[in-house]
């Protein structure tokens, strides 16, 4: 979809495309895995984010054992969220000014430095917290020349394959990476684990700038560009595109289907438990997806994918309403987890976004993406954690499912209407040998 050349909205369904008796067949996570330069990317991103959690959950430990105020510890822990916004809006354009590679390396060692500037003697715990929040901006630009840089190294068909790779890791690395911090705290003390965080950073910046080979920048020759026109320009593409609008939005569900993760203690506290049924809750929603987003990607074709993107995002929704019945322990455990496993849309709606956006443009594309998705998140969850004061957290969960579910259904209608996997575009982008000299239905298409 690169070029803006993909299917419009209005796109008729009665148009038809021919697919090749004989398709290519599908790659594997194992033709994923052998490019040495995924794999580099790839173990550069478990180092990075497997630190930043580790370095989170022992700054805000560290916080409240000294303050044993609830409102800094909050403020500290709320550094994984707020600077995203400004470094997602203002620095992911660097993604497409500058090379990825060196984007991202230099990301790396600059935080590098910064972490390592926390371990130094007398350091007050408010510089602590304020080089927290630099570190945390350098992280959009970061994310956004890797998810870019990605497509440029995988074809359009394993990029799906992916994509599920980052999404199952980055949930598995949020629930490993927490639990680690508190361990890592409880029997070494929150130096080492932020002497740890500054380590992986340098072993990312190593693997990238050895593992992944240099490549222009994609906006090579643009100098003239300052980053608020770029900012402007970024959202023009993103929101006056419908597709792309489109697309946005159901990436930005995730915040009323996540929410169950933002009020675990408290919903873990209704029924009875302590820490360990917190942890049980958010271990089933993260697991849940990450089991799923693989398999399903590896199983079903694209354009079923596309297909089923809707119905998957309203039901990624809409199962949470269950919860109005005050379920126990393990039945919520698996209504997390059946929640998030419809989740695999967002892979369909990522590669879906990745090829509609010019390459020139991927990085700021991305960075507003994310940034909206960190936001909303951050929103969702003051809301909810307010309204659990009020109403029990099982009332509030399943408020949020239905909400979800209603403006999914508005989302799905309207990707219906374009008619994406439908359309001769969408099959030609997906990389399918289309011809229009044969007049047969997409659905004839083996895979899908």
């Amino acid at each position: 979809m690169r070029g803006r050349r993909t299917a419009q909205a209005g796109c008729p369904v009665s148009e038809r495309v021919a697919v090749s008796p004989s398709p290519a067949p599908r790659p594997s996570f194992r033709d994923v895995f052998a490019h040495p330069e995924f794999r580099a990317l790839w173990a550069s991103y478990v180092l990075s984010a497997g630190g930043d959690r580790l370095a989170l959950v022992a700054l805000t430990l560290l916080v409240y054992d000294r303050t044993k105020s609830p409102l800094l510890t909050a403020i500290t822990f709320a550094a994984g969220f707020v600077p995203y916004l400004f470094g997602g809006l203002f620095l992911s354009g660097l993604a497409d000014r500058l090379p990825r590679r060196t984007v991202m390396v230099g990301c790396d060692v600059i935080r590098c430095a910064l972490v390592g500037a926390m371990l130094a003697p007398r350091v007050s715990l408010p510089a602590m917290v304020a080089l927290l929040y630099v570190v945390t901006l350098l992280q959009p630009p970061f994310d956004s020349a890797r998810s870019a840089i990605v497509r440029d190294v995988l074809d359009k068909d394993q990029f799906p394959l992916a994509m599920a790779v980052m999404n199952s890791t980055t949930r598995l690395v949020v629930v490993a990476g927490a639990a680690a911090g508190g361990l890592v705290v409880a029997l070494f003390g929150a130096r080492p684990a932020l002497g740890a965080d500054a380590a992986t950073f340098a072993a990312s910046a190593l693997l990238i700038q050895f593992g992944v080979r240099a490549r222009r920048a994609s906006r090579a020759g643009d100098g003239a560009v300052n980053p608020l026109g770029q900012l402007a320009a970024g959202v023009r593409l993103v929101f006056g595109d419908p597709a792309l609008r489109t697309l946005v939005g159901l990436g930005w569900l995730a915040a009323f289907y996540e929410v169950p993760e933002g009020i675990a203690a408290p919903y873990a506290g209704r029924l009875g438990g302590g820490a360990v049924a917190a942890g049980l809750l958010l271990a089933a929603s993260q697991l849940g997806a990450a089991v799923s987003t693989p398999l399903l990607t590896r199983k079903i074709g694209p354009l079923t994918r596309l297909r089923w993107m809707g119905p998957m995002a309203v039901l990624s929704c809409a199962i949470l309403a269950v919860a109005v019945l005050h379920l126990n322990l393990v039945t919520s455990m698996a209504l997390f987890a059946l929640s998030n496993s419809f989740a695999m849309y967002q892979v369909a709606a990522n590669t879906a976004f990745v090829e509609r956006v010019p390459n020139e443009q991927r990085g700021q594309a991305f960075g507003l993406a994310n940034a909206g998705l960190v936001v909303g998140q951050g929103v969702a969850f003051a809301v909810a954690g307010a309204a659990a004061e009020v109403v029990p957290p099982s009332t509030v969960v399943a408020l949020s499912g239905g909400i979800g579910a209603f403006m999914a259904c508005g989302l799905a209608l309207r990707w219906r209407g374009m008619s994406p996997a439908v359309g001769r575009h969408t099959a030609r982008h997906l990389g399918r040998e289309a011809s229009l000299t044969r007049q047969e239905p997409i659905h004839a298409a083996r895979g899908n």
